[in-house]
């Protein structure tokens, strides 16, 4: 378990467990010592692999034995978290691994001005190091905790509205390549909405992970395929 390029990532069957929980308390740890908050909502947004939703909970529950009050903001991308969070003057994690491979996870996480920088994750893995032996995670709670997943969602809708205008993509043939993204659909209905023709391709119900930055053989024949 240790940071990369963005957030902390390892196996998802490990990070379900314990470091779920002690990397949260570090990370409200960070937030309270750093002077940036020592209180309120932490929004908390996770990807469609199948260990986000127990990691997520765990997340939570962590935060709220931190003393913040932790917001679900269920399925969204991380984008969306990120700015609704920042809209709302506070922090955020989102657990996702990103482009790595299913068995894998990760959490990112966000003050309330931006991700955290390196110095952050200093810190966060040094304490993490020294709890390491004597944390206990707190017991998941029966109630759920308060929503704002479709609020963050039209809050990124919005922002999508500001750059571009009413029917400035018309005319235009879109492929949209969904897979397991959990903007598959929100990235649909936003380039309708500019007045594309959208055309969805590859939904999975499955976790499939893609790196953008170094797209398969596989994956460049399906585009070939598409077009």
């Amino acid at each position: 378990m240790k940071f990369g390029s963005s957030g902390v990532r390892g196996l998802a069957s490990e990070l379900v467990g314990k470091p779920s929980g002690l990397y949260t308390e570090a990370f409200a740890w960070r937030l309270a010592s750093s002077g940036l908050q020592s209180s309120g909502a932490v929004f908390v947004g996770r990807d469609l692999r199948d260990s986000s939703p127990a990691i997520a909970d765990r997340c939570m529950a962590a935060l709220a034995a931190s003393g913040f009050q932790p917001i679900d903001c269920g399925v969204i991308p991380t984008p969306a978290l990120a700015l609704y969070a920042q809209k709302q003057g506070a922090a955020a994690l989102m657990v996702t691994g990103s482009h790595i491979p299913a068995d894998r996870n990760g959490i990112k996480f966000y003050r309330p001005n931006g991700e955290i920088d390196k110095a952050d994750e200093a810190a966060i893995t040094q304490y993490v190091a020294d709890k390491s032996n004597v944390y206990d995670p707190p017991t998941l709670p029966e109630t759920t905790w308060p929503r704002r997943h479709d609020e963050a969602i039209a809050g990124y809708q919005e922002r999508a509205n500001d750059i571009l205008g009413p029917g400035s993509l018309s005319g235009m043939r879109v492929g949209v390549y969904q897979h397991s993204s959990v903007a598959a659909e929100l990235l649909v209905r936003v380039l309708r909405l500019f007045g594309a023709e959208v055309v969805p391709v590859g939904k999975s119900e499955t976790f499939v992970p893609v790196d953008t930055e170094a797209v398969g053989a596989a994956t460049l024949a399906k585009f070939k395929a598409w077009s």
